[in-house]
């Protein structure tokens, strides 16, 4: 039999409509002859599958398909304009201060830095500070052009302010313990572009995210639950951050995030630069350099600093709801780590002087003094704990969304073993009373739902229809099995 598929909002990936006598959420690319989940055709039914929908979805990228014109009992776009208005006025204030940020850092590049010696000349010192400077310079962008990128783009710059703090405060460490003599025009630049691009990064932060803007139910299309809530600006920003503790396949992938990251921070402390000094008569001698607490206190500070951020950022990444939204955060905090580690291969390369072990010039060529450099185990052990933050990193960007503010009772629609909090289930009967529906603004039940010829030539909606049943069968659905070509049972979709 036919069975009619009337798509009202999608999303990125998921988008949600109505069968022939059922509310359903379906994939964008997916096929529509069974939904993902659906519910009964009931005010509450509707409102248990909008709930879901915008807990999958994130809610700046929901839009109407096809809707022109509002309908009574529709809430309109000029209730939400202050809120709008302000937003996107916080979000050009703070693409503007990383702008201002990141041209003072572009700037400090060339003066002197430290000693009389500026990043330019310093090829590792320079590779890391331009990375910084290219991921502040991303996040302007993303937040400039609005929307869900503000989101994304104020998490990334906060993550790495966060960490290049302790990077900076090292650097000025040096000059609060040796002299002010030692810091130069380009230090001070850097530190001033850091201030205001975190500034900037704090502000887009502080821009609480926009909830999907949904038409208050029409009286008498179902019976009321209640009265319908007033059309309250304020109500179209959602929450600053969300945290909840992962749980089911999630909490594995999760738990070793954690320890990557407290490895990582544990990493940077040891000596990473290996020097071996070789004399003409074949005598050599070894230095290892570079440990995080073999320096003046201003700078063991700032050391520990980056530790303790990093180990942060990580702890709330993992934790932090949408999973997404805490990749971005964590990638923010993983860029200026994995610059860190780039900037020593670089130095690997570079030619180390005798006269920086205390060696005259002369004495060096008397000596024929050679100098080798190196990288010792513990630089390869951080190394390894960054790449591993960089594929948990690439995990919770592609892992599907899993529902982090839904209240599911025990055995709801689960079969036995199932986590309650688990991925999007394959082809289940969702039960309305699953849901928590108590912070959430369904659109109209009645809205856009026209299923004849003349509504879809209107283009208010897009209609899908595919052979199949009237519904989808009761009760979960369960995987067929049949025979491959080797004799052994192979599922079947």
């Amino acid at each position: 039999m036919l069975d009619k598929v009337t798509i009202a909002y999608r999303g990125e990936t998921y988008e949600i409509g109505r069968g022939r006598d059922y509310f359903g959420i379906w994939t964008v690319a997916g096929s529509r002859s069974q939904p993902l989940e659906w519910w009964p055709e009931t005010q509450e039914g509707w409102s248990a599958a909008w709930t879901r929908f915008a807990v999958l979805e994130a809610p700046d990228g929901i839009t109407s398909v096809g809707r022109t014109a509002a309908r009574p009992g529709e809430r309109t776009d000029a209730a939400w304009a202050p809120a709008v208005a302000a937003r996107r006025g916080g979000a050009i204030a703070a693409a503007l201060l990383l702008g201002v940020g990141v041209a003072l850092g572009i700037a400090g590049l060339f003066p002197d830095y430290l000693g009389g010696a500026s990043l330019a000349s310093a090829p590792d010192n320079l590779f890391a500070h331009v990375v910084y400077l290219a991921a502040w310079t991303a996040s302007g962008v993303l937040i400039a052009l609005g929307g869900a990128r503000v989101r994304v783009g104020a998490l990334l710059a906060v993550g790495l302010s966060i960490v290049t703090f302790g990077l900076f405060l090292a650097d000025a460490g040096t000059p609060i313990a040796g002299g002010a003599h030692l810091a130069g025009v380009g230090l001070v630049l850097s530190l001033v572009g850091w201030l205001v691009c975190a500034a900037g990064s704090t502000l887009a932060f502080l821009i609480r995210p926009a909830r999907t803007l949904a038409p208050v139910p029409a009286a008498g299309q179902f019976p009321a639950a209640g009265p319908a809530p007033a059309a309250d600006p304020a109500g179209a920003r959602g929450r600053l951050l969300t945290l909840g503790w992962p749980r089911g396949a999630a909490l594995g992938p999760a738990v070793l995030l954690v320890l990557a990251g407290l490895g990582t921070a544990a990493a940077f402390v040891p000596s990473w630069d290996n020097f071996t000094l070789r004399t003409a008569a074949g005598q050599t001698q070894t230095f290892a350099a570079g440990n995080a607490f073999s320096n003046p206190g201003p700078v063991i500070a700032g050391n520990v600093v980056v530790m303790v951020a990093l180990a942060a950022v990580v702890i709330a990444a993992a934790l932090w709801r949408p999973a997404r939204q805490g990749a971005v955060l964590l990638a923010g905090a993983i860029i200026p780590m994995a610059a860190q580690a780039i900037s020593a291969l670089i130095q690997v390369g570079e030619v180390t002087s005798p006269t920086q072990f205390g060696f005259t010039p002369a004495q060096a060529s008397a000596l024929g003094l050679t100098v080798s450099n190196g990288l010792t185990p513990s630089f390869w052990i951080y190394s390894v704990l960054v790449v591993v933050l960089l594929v948990s990193c690439a995990w919770m960007l592609f892992i599907p969304p899993t529902p982090h503010n839904v209240t599911v009772p025990a055995g709801a629609g689960l079969r036995p073993g199932d986590d309650a909090d688990a991925q999007v289930p394959t082809w289940h009967v969702a039960r309305t009373e699953a849901y928590d529906m108590s912070g959430a603004t369904a659109p109209a039940p009645g809205h856009d739902w026209d299923t004849d010829d003349e509504a879809e030539q209107r283009g208010e909606f897009d209609s899908y229809e595919e052979f199949g049943r009237d519904k989808p069968a009761g009760g979960m659905v369960t995987q067929e099995v049949k025979a491959d070509d080797a004799g052994q049972p192979g599922p079947r979709e």
